[in-house]
């Protein structure tokens, strides 16, 4: 058998109810979801459990919910005896990631999100940034669209490289709608706007940056036990030098996806372990290469069925 990596989603994959059934289940599972309301001083688990889903899509809600259910469902992946030669995660999931690599202990990350979450949602006011994820485009072709709008005065930049035929362009409301329309007049196939309240992994994300360099420079960042590939890299890291100063510039540049999983590839992956909620990590993968065998553990049943087809082997 060749090399596992386990895979952490990022935001957008949020669901009322996310690893509750882990909690219920496992006491290891349950005790993760404790410390997330202990160490943020309000009832997350409530709010990952009972929702309404609206307030827990909001960015600094979402953040820590999703690392917290991720954790939750990563202590039944460990108490089976599963280990990953690498791990990753996308935009947030990178924290989750550094928490599985042991970079990070769970407290200090589930406080850094929830900040890292406040401070995105600051950084620029409500309405005036958004994102757009656009499809059936080259990065080369979809970036000199973005260039031509840019240089016109309204920021918009590629965000998440996510796989091929799908790219997430970030900037200003107007900066995303002009390289919108001209990304379709030059064969774009279709250009879907995102419900985010920001305009992430773009240079409008600069100010929030400052402010969480601060917050990461007050918790403790370890050297990794296990390689980390870095959003902003798409490289393996694990010195805690570098896990930093990647963190701080995450915020705005884009997530190299489609990088990242070749770069995996190329270290002799071939089993992708998504573990939290959803399954968009797993699709992703499928469209970079077919032939990878993945999996997602998102609940109990998708847990059990993981373990099998991997013991089984």
């Amino acid at each position: 058998m060749g090399k596992i990596a386990f895979l952490f989603p990022g935001q957008g994959s949020q669901t009322v109810g996310m690893a509750k059934d882990a909690a219920d289940h496992d006491d290891r599972a349950r005790a993760v979801i404790a410390e997330a309301d202990e160490r943020l001083g309000f009832a997350l688990s409530k709010l990952m459990f009972n929702g309404p889903q609206e307030e827990l899509t909001l960015t600094y809600n979402a953040q820590p919910a999703l690392l917290a259910a991720s954790i939750a469902l990563l202590q039944l992946v460990d108490g089976a005896g599963l280990k990953a030669d690498y791990v990753a995660g996308h935009s947030l999931g990178e924290y989750t990631a550094l928490v599985a690599a042991g970079a990070m202990s769970f407290a200090d990350a589930v406080y850094a999100v929830r900040r890292r979450g406040e401070l995105m949602d600051e950084a620029v006011p409500a309405g005036e940034g958004t994102m757009a994820a656009v499809l059936g485009m080259d990065a080369e072709a979809l970036e000199a669209v973005t260039n031509e709008i840019a240089a016109q005065g309204d920021p918009v930049e590629p965000a998440n490289f996510n796989c091929p035929g799908q790219i997430v362009i970030s900037g200003s409301k107007a900066g995303v709608e002009k390289a919108a329309q001209l990304a379709k007049e030059r064969g774009a196939k279709r250009v879907i706007p995102l419900e985010v309240s920001g305009p992430f992994h773009s240079a409008l994300m600069k100010p929030a940056a400052e402010k969480l360099k601060a917050v990461l420079d007050s918790l403790v960042i370890r050297d990794a036990a296990i390689p980390i590939i870095a959003n902003v890299t798409a490289e393996p890291v694990t010195k805690k030098e570098d896990i930093a100063r990647l963190l701080i510039e995450q915020l705005y540049s884009p997530v190299r996806w489609e990088q990242s999983v070749r770069t995996l590839l190329s270290l002799g992956v071939d089993t992708f372990v998504e573990i939290g909620p959803g399954k968009v990590l797993s699709g992703l993968v499928k469209k970079i290469d077919r032939n990878a065998r993945v999996y997602a553990v998102n609940d109990l049943a998708s847990f059990e069925a993981t373990v099998a087809a991997l013991k089984g082997e």
